[in-house]
């Protein structure tokens, strides 16, 4: 990962900039080009403040939870509310990305998930897949550019940050992924395993200055 070392301060700092699916009916994707979605089916890409609310409660429910099976329920039903884009349209070029995914046919899995950002930026799970798919493609610059755009929508997001943490730890960034791992703490405190990181982390650190 050294050819990383480079490129991946900068991508992490973008990401640690300040801001101010439920799973659509089953569909066979065409063997060949991915679909062109229907006009109709654009819809404007601000959030609604009712679909806000319930994510807000939630977050702030996961942030008070010192229970780790509790917070965990709680962080389901995070991922639950996120991965639902309110667009059937979108909830569909999903559900086809993660079916391509399953066979392994990553290319059509990409044109799906661009799909998805072009056709509603806003939506953060397009960009949070998409950001998978090219760390598992091999891509981690374009997996941070997509986690950044991720955290620029939703800076709560957990699992973006865990990525963020653990692309930045492979790169040997241990300032950074420390960083980001305090960052994912701040909003899920209950979890575990990112306390055993931070805590590894921080001595591998102290141990280094000393």
């Amino acid at each position: 990962m050294r050819y990383l070392l480079l490129s991946t301060p900068i991508l992490a700092m973008a990401a640690f900039a300040p801001v101010a699916h439920a799973q659509a009916p089953q569909a066979a994707p065409p063997s060949q080009a991915a679909p062109q979605p229907p006009t109709a089916a654009i819809e404007s890409a601000a959030p609604t403040t009712a679909a806000a609310k319930p994510l807000d409660t939630l977050f702030e429910a996961l942030k008070r939870e010192r229970d780790p099976e509790k917070a965990k329920g709680i962080a389901s039903q995070i991922i639950a509310e996120m991965n639902d884009s309110g667009s059937a349209t979108v909830n569909l070029l999903m559900q086809w990305s993660e079916d391509a995914i399953k066979e392994k046919k990553n290319a059509a899995a990409l044109d799906f998930l661009d799909r998805v950002t072009l056709l509603d930026p806003a939506f953060t799970e397009g960009w949070n897949r998409r950001a998978t798919l090219h760390y598992t493609m091999g891509d981690r610059r374009k997996s941070m550019s997509d986690i950044a755009e991720v955290l620029k929508r939703e800076p709560r997001h957990f699992g973006a940050l865990a990525g963020l943490a653990g692309i930045l730890m492979e790169a040997e960034d241990d300032a950074l992924a420390l960083k980001a791992w305090e960052r994912y703490l701040s909003v899920y405190p209950a979890d575990r395993d990112a306390q055993e990181a931070v805590s590894k982390l921080s001595e591998k650190i102290a141990g280094n200055r000393t």
